[in-house]
């Protein structure tokens, strides 16, 4: 089963706080991902990594066209916020 967010927040040091409609709340450390290609514009692009947005289908996160996250990595690899 497709995990769905209900919200994604940018949080300082490269993690993001995601809710799912399950009602799971992870921080999910972006960090771990900056070796993979595009990444470093998050680090190298002045405010990019703040313009995180849900795609309409709720089950993936992105920057741009090259830098996205699907749900079920979020929710696998997400440590529990509460």
């Amino acid at each position: 089963m497709i995990q769905r967010i209900k919200q994604v927040t940018p949080l300082p040091d490269y993690c993001l706080s995601v809710h799912f409609d399950n009602g799971r709340h992870v921080i999910y450390d972006v960090k771990e991902d900056m070796h993979l290609p595009g990444y470093d514009a998050l680090r190298n692009v002045f405010g990019l990594f703040q313009q995180v947005q849900l795609d309409e289908s709720r089950t993936c996160v992105f920057w741009n066209e090259a830098i996205d996250l699907p749900s079920d990595t979020i929710y696998e690899y997400g440590k529990n916020a509460s």
